[in-house]
């Protein structure tokens, strides 16, 4: 065994060890149960805030004992704070490729809090909490702000979300020093950040605005309002599935209940609205094609031997899409057909890194196309249990 570099901690906080991410691959996060307000549209809500320590570089430009010393710090108060019945603590800069990977798949932590910085990023000391079997509540340590505390919940449920962390926040505020402005707010590494350091977004599933062309319609009417339209994980992704995040990006000169107030009462209806006027439109004028797609998607995920990610989740989404308008019930080993929770657990399940957790050995690209078939085809035609 090496022996440790001198600036890191020999020992782990009193009471906590650093704990391999478990996550349950079966059952899921909560946030993929497939209910909630507007379920049939809005899958998950996420309120983020960003969070650093008075007196302490930002992590962007802290040496490397500094980032160690924060980690030390944050971890001991996140852990010994009763922040959720049970909390477990993974060290990223410990844990193996496909581990980090799953967790940024699960959206417990950030692509770049996954990758790391520096030339040796195994050596970058970040790590997040995680609350466990619920996965609501995940506490980034180290990544471009000391903290970055998240709570995610299933449906249109901001208001749940912002209670949960506002909570959450009070409690790490009590025994940290936040750095603070009096004139500008909470302090951030980014400057957009400044100011509440709030993030609200919701992800949402909108294959009838993508059938009927006006998607791109909705996605210049939000940044037209100031929103932030991401892919399936955030920044610098693109959309897959039919799942677009849209998230506020003014975090200065208004309050988080002027926030909260405009997406989750006057922005977010209003997307779902569109979206839902745009399935009606397509069931009473293209009701043959819209079926025919629908089906054509279950037909490949129940036969086909090999899948992409992207021809899986492609299917899966208007299978979702299927399921949300009723037009699925006779799919499927049971009368019901399939469920809104299996098609969003399998969109995260086919997802390489989840692939091969479930499969329990790293596959190469070959072998995740077959083994993403076969996984899918077992999930969905398997005799289900009421």
């Amino acid at each position: 065994m090496s022996e440790q570099p001198s600036d890191v901690p020999s020992q782990q906080p009193e009471g906590e060890k650093p704990q391999p991410a478990q996550p349950a691959l079966e059952m899921g996060a909560a946030w993929l149960r497939g209910d909630g307000e507007s379920h049939d549209v809005v899958m998950s809500s996420r309120v983020r805030l960003a969070r650093n320590l008075a007196g302490r570089p930002f992590a962007t430009k802290a040496t490397r004992r500094d980032r160690v010393e924060t980690m030390q710090v944050c971890r001991d108060c996140v852990m010994n704070a009763a922040l959720a019945e049970k909390m477990i603590w993974v060290d990223i800069h410990g844990s193996p490729a496909l581990e980090r990977q799953l967790l940024v798949e699960r959206h417990l932590i950030s692509k770049n809090h996954g990758k790391g910085r520096g030339a040796n990023p195994n050596e970058d000391p970040r790590g997040v909490a995680i609350s466990v079997p619920d996965e609501r509540l995940a506490i980034m340590v180290n990544e471009e702000d000391h903290l970055r505390l998240q709570a995610i919940r299933s449906g249109l449920a901001l208001g749940d979300a912002w209670n949960d962390i506002d909570a959450i926040d009070d409690k790490i505020e009590a025994k940290l020093t936040y750095a603070f402005s009096s004139k500008f707010g909470y302090l951030t590494a980014c400057p957009t950040n400044v100011g509440t350091g709030l993030r609200m977004s919701v992800m949402l599933h909108l294959p009838g605005l993508r059938l009927t062309g006006e998607i791109e319609k909705v996605k210049r009417a939000a940044t037209d309002m100031a929103l932030a339209v991401r892919g399936f994980y955030g920044e610098g992704s693109e959309p897959v599935g039919d799942l677009f995040q849209i998230s506020n990006q003014a975090t200065l000169g208004k309050s988080e209940a002027q926030v909260l107030h405009e997406l989750e009462r006057q922005i977010v209806p209003r997307v779902v609205e569109y979206e839902r006027l745009s399935r009606r439109e397509l069931l009473a004028k293209r009701r043959v094609g819209l079926d025919d797609q629908i089906w054509r998607a279950w037909g490949l995920l129940v036969c086909a031997r090999l899948l992409t990610t992207e021809e899986a989740m492609g299917a899966l989404s208007l299978v979702r899409l299927g399921v949300s308008m009723g037009l699925l019930r006779s799919a499927g080993p049971g009368a019901e057909g399939p469920t809104m929770r299996v098609i969003n657990q399998l969109m995260l399940l086919v997802q390489p890194a989840h692939l091969q957790r479930a499969v329990g050995r790293e596959l190469d690209q070959e072998q995740r196309r077959a083994a993403r078939a076969t996984l899918v085809r077992t999930k969905l035609t398997r005799p289900r249990i009421a």
